[in-house]
This record gives structure tokens, C-alpha cells and sequence, in this order.
């Protein structure tokens, strides 16, 4: 679901999936999971028992706002399935449809710190991953396999908005981004065929991530904030409702220091690669109250080995 210049729109939301996500009780809370990241560094969770993922249309026109019955009708089964287990994760979110990406279904809720608009996206990966889930029947040339998995593979971010566009009737079209980030391009390594691009992105996310993590604190691959959009993102491995919240101030604070420092950033960042040891690192680092890096005191990250002997990696992270 990438943006569109600097947007992200809402072109579809199945009520119903919205019923669903917010039916259940109040007191329900989410099963206890493992919170991992798989040798590529992709996070997930480990459900405490598997679930069922049916199959899903491969192919969509672009052009078409709206899914077709058959998606939804998959997609309300697996969101039927995800708030029986995590009923706090999807209380409070509704659904965005990207027409682009039907794979990796996108749920949605707004916040607002002060006068700032925040997003939080979470998004569920349902491609299959053949060595990790049960097959429960076989894909086509137009649908997806149907496996239970006790692994869901996601994405949960909190992104900064400059503001909301509504249509004729006020209902929200698109969610503009606060770009606050101007050009992440480098230039370019290697000749001929093997001429490729160089990016700041992974560094930015290094310095941003670094600030605010406890000096000395070792969480590799665990990034706190992280730079997409261009802007600053935070990444919510707990993604039930308290911990948004909790995210929320740690984020508006990161990015009220950073705003005004961030050419500042990206010049070191264009003459160098990020290091911990390197000066002007250190003298922005300096000026972080300590208590602005409380949520991540505890987290911790430990390397292990599968049962296909590849490494993963297991997060500890405060929960609500």
C-alpha cells in the first residue's frame, strides 16, 4: 500500500469486516503470542494454535475500487478467524481496501496528539510460506492455496499525517502524509548490468532508532522508528489498542525533536554511513531526556534457531 505522492487513499471498507473487528466483548483480550522476526527479518506472531487461511482470488484490476464477492467473502473468514484469537488487535480498526496489493489486507484506526493526526496501519501478509503451514488444499492459476498457519506475518505502524481529504459529504478519501524527509537517494555503485542504486533509508532508520533506544541496548532487528513515506515511522510489535496508544507520545515527541534537525541528518547521512561512534550522532543523542526512551528500557531480542535450522530472532516488548 504504497502512497500516491504523499497519500494513502481509502477507497473501500467492507462493513461487514468492520462488524466483525469490533464485535467482540470488551473484556476479551488477545491470546498470548510470540512476537518473532524470520531470518529475512520479517515480524510475526506465533499464535498459541493455528488458524485457517482460505483461498483467495490472485487476480484484481487495479482499476476496480471495490474486491469482489469472492475476496470478501475469504477475507471475512480469516478476520473471523484472527479476532476470535486477538479481539483487542482488531477492536478498534476498520478496513482499507488497496486495490493494488489484495494479499496483504490493510485495517486502519486514527488518533490525534494535540493538534497532530496519526495513522496506525496494520497490515496482514497472507502469501503462503510453503515450509511453514499446513497445506489444506492446493492453489490454481486463479486462487491462492488454502493452509493453517500459527505464524501471521505483518506490518503495524503509526505514520504522521499533515491532514485528512474528505469528499462533498466529509467522509475521509485519503490520508495525506507529513513528509518530512526530502530526497533518500544517494547515487549510484557498480557498472553496466550491475549498476544499483544507493539509499539512505536503512540508515536513517539506524540514527532515528538509536536516538531513542537505550545507550548500549542491542536489539538487532528490532527498529523502533523507521524511515518510510519519507517521514518517520514507529513500529508497534504489540499491536492491540493500549499499546498504540502508549506508542503514540514516544512518537510526536521523536518527531517534534527531529523535524527541525532533519537536514541536518541527512547531510551526515549523504557524506557517510551511520555510526554510533560519530560526533554529531552523539551531541543530538546528548540532548534526549532519558525519560523519553522509558517504553523500550525492557525490550530485549534473542537469537535461536528454528527447527530448520535458520536463525530467527524472539522479541521481548512490554505489553498492555
Amino acid at each position: 500500500m504504497e502512497p500516491i505522492l504523499n497519500e494513502i487513499r481509502l477507497e473501500y471498507s467492507d462493513p461487514q469486516i468492520n462488524t466483525l473487528a469490533a464485535s467482540a466483548p470488551p473484556e476479551s483480550r488477545d491470546s498470548v503470542y510470540g512476537m518473532r522476526f524470520g531470518q529475512n527479518e520479517e515480524y510475526f506472531l506465533e499464535l498459541p494454535r493455528g488458524i485457517e487461511i482460505p483461498p483467495f482470488p490472485i487476480h484484481h484490476d487495479v482499476r476496480l475500487r471495490e474486491p469482489s464477492e469472492d475476496y470478501l467473502r475469504a477475507l471475512r473468514a480469516t478476520v473471523r478467524h484472527l479476532t476470535a484469537l486477538l479481539p483487542e488487535t482488531f477492536r478498534d480498526l476498520s478496513h482499507l481496501f488497496d486495490p493494488a496489493d489484495i494479499l496483504k489486507p490493510a485495517f486502519f484506526h486514527l488518533y490525534k496528539v494535540q493538534e497532530s493526526i496519526y495513522l496506525y496501519v496494520l497490515r496482514i501478509d497472507l502469501l503462503n510460506r510453503p515450509l511453514e503451514t499446513d497445506l489444506l488444499e492446493a492453489g490454481t492459476n486463479e486462487t491462492t492455496p488454502a493452509y493453517r498457519t500459527r505464524r501471521i506475518y505483518l506490518e503495524s505502524e503509526l505514520i504522521p499525517l499533515e491532514e485528512l481529504d474528505r469528499d462533498e459529504e466529509g467522509r475521509v478519501r485519503a490520508f495525506r502524509i507529513k513528509q518530512m524527509i526530502s530526497n533518500t537517494w544517494i547515487g549510484e555503485t557498480g557498472k553496466g548490468y550491475q549498476v544499483r542504486g544507493i539509499w539512505m533509508d536503512a540508515d536513517l532508520s539506524k540514527f532515528f532508532s538509536k536516538l531513542f533506544l537505550p545507550e548500549g541496548k542491542r536489539v538487532y532487528p528490532f527498529l523502533p522508528f523507521f524511515c518510510k513515506y519519507k517521514t518517520v515511522c514507529s513500529f508497534v510489535p504489540v499491536p492491540d489498542g493500549a499499546s498504540r496508544k502508549r506508542a503514540l507520545p514516544v512518537l510526536h515527541r521523536a518527531l517534534e525533536f527531529l523535524e527541525p534537525e532533519m537536514e541536518r541528518i541527512q547531510g551526515i547521512l549523504r557524506g557517510t554511513a551511520f555510526s554510533e561512534s560519530d560526533e554529531r550522532f552523539l551531541s543530538l543523542r546528548s540532548r534526549i531526556p532519558p525519560s523519553w526512551k522509558q517504553l523500550y528500557k525492557d525490550v530485549s531480542v534473542r537469537p535461536y534457531l528454528n527447527a530448520r535450522d535458520m536463525k530467527e530472532y524472539e522479541l521481548e516488548y512490554p505489553r498492555s
